[in-house]
This record gives C-alpha cells, sequence and structure tokens, in this order.
C-alpha cells in the first residue's frame, strides 16, 4: 500500500531584505531571501487586526543566481516550493533548527521598472539543462522556474542571522 503526501508552499509577498547569494564548497549557487507575507481580519468586535509573518526562503542553482540579479529588498513575488528542516550545531555546541522554503517557481509580480529592465515590461526567465546561463524573453509576466531534481541541497555552511530592517 502506497501512502501519498504532499510538500507544497505557495506565497505571495515582499522581499524583506536584498539577496545573499553564496556558493557551496562544490560550487552550486545558493541564494537566500527573506519574504514576508502579511493577513489582516476583522474580530468578533469588528476591530481590524493585521498579522506579519517572515519566511526563510531558499533557491538553489540556476535560480539562485537569477534571484540574486532580479530580486531587491521591497519586490513583490509569487513564489512556489517545499518546506525544509535543517539541523546542525554552532561552532560554541549549541544545537540549532531552522524551518525555510526551498523554492521552487518565481513569478516576479511588481514592474520592471523597479529594479528591472526599466522598459515597462516583465522578462521571463526559465532555466534549462542545455544551457548554463538563463534564456531572457519579452512577457507580461516575469516566470522563473528551476527543476528541482537539478538543484540537489547541500547544507549551508553558515547560518544567517534574522535580522529584518524594517
Amino acid at each position: 500500500m502506497s501512502s501519498r503526501s504532499l510538500n507544497k508552499v505557495q506565497i505571495i509577498g515582499n522581499l524583506t531584505r536584498d539577496p545573499e547569494l553564496r556558493y557551496t564548497p562544490q560550487g552550486t549557487a545558493v541564494c537566500q531571501i527573506g519574504v514576508a507575507t502579511n493577513r489582516s481580519w476583522t474580530n468578533d468586535a469588528g476591530e481590524k487586526n493585521e498579522e506579519t509573518e517572515f519566511h526563510k526562503v531558499v533557491a538553489w542553482s540556476k535560480l539562485a543566481e537569477i534571484c540574486s540579479q532580479l530580486l531587491k529588498k521591497g519586490r513583490k513575488i509569487y513564489l512556489e516550493g517545499r518546506l525544509q528542516t535543517r539541523d546542525w550545531t554552532t561552532q560554541d555546541g549549541q544545537k540549532r533548527q531552522t524551518t525555510e522554503i526551498v523554492m521552487d517557481n518565481m513569478i516576479l509580480l511588481d514592474s520592471a521598472g523597479r529594479g528591472g529592465d526599466g522598459e515597462g515590461a516583465s522578462t521571463s526567465y526559465t532555466n534549462d539543462d542545455t544551457s548554463s546561463k538563463p534564456v531572457a524573453k519579452k512577457s507580461k509576466k516575469a516566470d522563473v522556474a528551476d527543476d528541482a531534481s537539478s538543484a540537489e541541497e547541500a547544507p549551508v555552511a553558515e547560518d544567517v542571522s534574522d535580522d529584518i530592517p524594517f
């Protein structure tokens, strides 16, 4: 008997900081970003409430390099991925754990003039296995895809602090 499960995340939010691009010792690109999402509701007393959730997001391989080129603090993005929890021990022997979103796909939702090519149209970038560079073509949405099977994750060498600069 097979058991089914699903680990899928879809988020629309704003970047809380500029991307941080690094490379593993094997040369694989890894990019870490922070994304904030907002939720608002009205309680039983009629008062409006708002809550902001902060998400750690990591992209690998070509998608990581594309993220470091296109993303800037404040940009609105749609992303898809999966949740992953990592454990590690710090240099002083403390055990740490973090849960992050491993990004598989991304679409830029704001105008390209806010950090893009300035022409008012978004640029679509895709990864393909035959090219080492992303292929750029004009479209109405910027759609970035990464083949999850080609982005084998390696542990990140060091932890990034949770400083949210706003």
